[in-house]
C-alpha cells in the first residue's frame, strides 16, 4: 500500500518536472506544452504503452494531462470495438464526459463564489 503512494508521487512528480523543464528550457508556450502532454497521452495510450504506467503509479499517471489523453484514447478504442469506425468520433467524448462536466461545474461554482480581482482595474 505504501509503495503505491511512493510510485504515484515519483511518476506524477516526474511528469510535472518534465513540464517545468519544458517551460524553463524552451520557448514553448504553456498552452503548447499542455497540448503536447495531452497528445503524448493519446499516442502512448493508443499504443498501449500508458496503461502499465497507470497500473504502477495510479493517480500519479491518471491525474496529469497525459492521463487525460490516455483516457481519450481508451474511449476511442472501446467505442471502435463496439460501434465500428463511427466510434472513433464519439469514444473520447463519452469516456471523458464526467471529468469535463465536473470541471465546468466546479469552475462555475468558483466563479459564482468569488469576485474576480480583475474588476479592481476599472476602479479609479
Amino acid at each position: 500500500m505504501f509503495m503505491e503512494y511512493v510510485w504515484a508521487f515519483v511518476i506524477g512528480g516526474l511528469l510535472c518536472a518534465i513540464g517545468q523543464l519544458l517551460i524553463d528550457l524552451t520557448k514553448l508556450t504553456p498552452a503548447r506544452i499542455l497540448t503536447t502532454y495531452v497528445v503524448a497521452g493519446v499516442v502512448l495510450g493508443g499504443l498501449g504503452w500508458y496503461q502499465p504506467l497507470v497500473d504502477l503509479a495510479g493517480g500519479g499517471a491518471t491525474v496529469p494531462l497525459t492521463g487525460f489523453g490516455n483516457l481519450l484514447a481508451k474511449g476511442v478504442r472501446e467505442s471502435v470495438d463496439r460501434y465500428g469506425i463511427i466510434g472513433a468520433f464519439m469514444g473520447g467524448f463519452t469516456n471523458a464526459a464526467v471529468g469535463i462536466s465536473a470541471a465546468i461545474f466546479f469552475g462555475l461554482l468558483t466563479a459564482l463564489a468569488f469576485k474576480s480581482s480583475g474588476s479592481k482595474i476599472n476602479e479609479k
